[in-house]
């Protein structure tokens, strides 16, 4: 097992050649040009001024590319660290101020030493134990807070900032007469042309080109001289190394937002590294990649950067025009810069609703509609999961969801845990001759009157203790004549204290009635934990088995000679030879 450290493998460096540098300067061109309305619309949705999303997408990009694990994932800022940034901060300071700002940038930091802290302690495979019912409700919360937050924008209102969802349109409600149509008729023409763009030219900087047509319609309209307004020119292109010293009383405050940042983070980060690896049939180091995305905050922190982290948007379109290797991201840096050299004059003429239209477009595109009505159709546990997450990002706040779908997620896992399946099992017979064990209940198979096989689907613990043995009387309770008993230890991984008690009371209550019990179990590590904590020495160790068949051979010759005779099930094969035995 590799100790994590601050600097990967770079095996990829030695696949560099011509050719894949061409193609990752190319796929670096296009994401420049999709990230600069992008980095413009995130710092919008955080309460920042626009050229810390360029910033951010810029630093962010090339430190978690050189240190995290993933090939051609594009990091930078992203919707719902966004979001969840400004429902944090906006309970702090007035967006946009200079005390906002050094929060914002005092979070980053702390995001960053969470996520690597998560690394170095190896925590990548905890990542997985959060549903993703928890991310899919998280992130619609997200974008109906997104949606909301800028329809005051699009509408040409001028209301109090911050607030739930339901605050915020009750704030629009009491200025619904106020409504400026020019702003409406920019905000619309710019989700439209997005829409129409992204269904007819997916691979086209379509958010670009949806802001130069809100920006031509402004001009048309003389929109500034009519009460629109405008995003302001951004300042030069000027990276300098700033720490938030102003602010380090309020670390205390800021941790529990930022603890829900970095787990935001490194969820998004994760899935699509792991995503895109799959399906590049690449390896991908979750250890690393929280090494990478922290060490991008912490760095971007001390230089006007926010929190960032994996971008869907731009791994997928870096994936779809043929990144090779992790310099396509450092390639999107550079030409970002160049970019905002030349045309950075030009952000002054972008109106408020055409960045407004914009942002509700991206809110639009987070909403897996579809996903979240399997979920809710399948009326699973993870529902539950999916209700309690949505609700709290909506009625609450969106920091404060993430924790209540993390606890819900691992009540679930818990709770599972601790009901787990005791299927009773019969044998058939494949058409390859192998004799294999169904469900007799799903299956409507027969049992054997006097020897009873089942298997334990979960693991024998503490908490599962209580259900399993209730449902091993409510057997013997059923079927009293069953004095024999096989139970297979299959998705057993380990047995603690408790667990090994019920068994080993178990053997002796079924020893007690004139019956035998088997074990099979397949694992070594699990055997060894049968014989440590006494299993073993009350079962002996020729009831131990390592396959089902040989254990019902075995079974066999206790059964009741007298009771075979008459029976007419044929449960096993052996119960011809049995029958041909007490026929002689």
């Amino acid at each position: 097992m590799r100790i994590p450290s601050i600097f990967p493998d770079y095996n990829w460096v030695s696949e560099i050649n011509g050719k894949t540098v061409t193609a990752d300067a190319y796929a670096g061109f296009v994401n420049a040009a999709i990230v600069l309305p992008q980095g413009v619309a995130f710092a919008t949705i955080a309460g920042l001024p626009p050229e810390y999303g360029l910033y951010t997408a810029m630093i962010t990009a090339v430190v978690a590319a050189i240190f995290g694990s993933s090939m051609i994932m594009i990091s930078g800022p992203t919707t719902a660290i966004s979001a969840v940034l400004f429902a944090t901060l906006n309970n702090f300071a007035v967006p946009e101020t200079a005390r906002y700002i050094e929060l914002a940038l005092m979070m980053t930091i702390l995001v960053g030493m969470f996520q690597l802290a998560a690394g170095f302690g190896r925590l990548g495979g905890l990542v997985s134990f959060v549903s993703h019912s928890v991310m899919t409700a998280f992130t619609a919360a997200a974008a109906v807070l997104i949606a909301v937050s800028q329809l005051a924008g699009a509408l040409g209102l001028h209301v109090e900032r911050g607030g739930n969802v339901v605050e915020r349109l009750v704030q629009l409600a009491e200025h619904f007469t106020q409504i400026n149509g020019f702003a409406l008729a920019i905000a619309a023409s710019t989700l439209i042309s997005a829409i129409i763009l992204q269904k007819l030219a997916p691979r086209l900087p379509g958010f670009l080109f949806a802001l130069i047509a809100g920006s031509f319609l402004a001009w048309l309209l003389d929109a500034e001289n009519n009460g629109v307004s405008m995003v302001g020119s951004l300042p030069p292109l000027a990276l300098t190394f700033a720490p938030p010293t102003g602010v380090l009383r309020d670390i205390g405050a800021l941790a529990p937002g930022a603890a829900a940042i970095a787990l935001v983070g490194l969820l998004e980060a994760i899935s699509i590294g792991r995503a895109f690896a799959v399906r590049r049939k690449e390896q991908f180091d979750a250890n690393q990649e929280m090494i990478g995305q922290g060490l991008s905050n912490v760095v971007g922190g001390f230089f006007q950067c926010y929190a960032g982290s994996g971008s869907f948007t731009r791994s997928g379109l870096n994936a779809a025009v043929g990144a090779v290797t992790p310099l396509s991201g450092i390639f999107a840096s550079i030409f970002l810069g160049l970019t905002l050299l030349f045309i950075a004059p030009l952000v002054a003429y972008i109106p408020t609703p055409a960045m407004a239209g914009l942002i509700l477009f991206v809110a639009w595109k987070l909403i897996d509609v579809k996903e979240i009505k399997h979920i809710v159709v399948s009326k699973s546990p993870e529902t539950v999961i999916l209700l309690l997450t949505l609700g709290a990002g909506l009625l609450i706040e969106l920091d404060f969801a993430i924790y209540v779908g993390v606890i819900a997620s691992l009540c679930v896992f818990i709770y599972e845990s601790a009901y787990p399946e005791l299927p009773i099992t019969a044998p058939v017979v494949a058409p390859n001759g192998a004799r294999k064990f169904r469900d007799v209940e799903a299956h409507d198979m027969d049992q054997c009157p006097q020897l009873v096989t089942f298997r334990l689907d979960g693991p024998l613990y503490f908490g599962s203790v209580e259900h399993v043995e209730r449902k091993i009387k409510k057997m013997r309770s059923d079927k009293p004549k069953q004095i024999h008993m096989i139970l297979y230890l299959k998705g057993v991984g380990k047995i603690d204290l408790a667990g090994a008690d019920l068994l080993i009371e178990t053997i002796r209550e079924v020893k007690s009635k004139g019956g035998s019990f088997r074990i099979v179990a397949l694992f070594p590590p699990l055997i060894n934990n049968l014989r440590k904590l006494h299993v073993i020495d009350e079962l002996g160790e020729d009831h131990l088995f390592s396959s089902k068949g040989e254990a019902v051979s075995d079974a066999t010759a206790d059964l009741n000679r007298a009771i075979c005779k008459v029976c007419l099930k044929d449960v096993f094969l052996e119960c011809d030879s049995i029958r041909d035995e007490v026929t002689d």
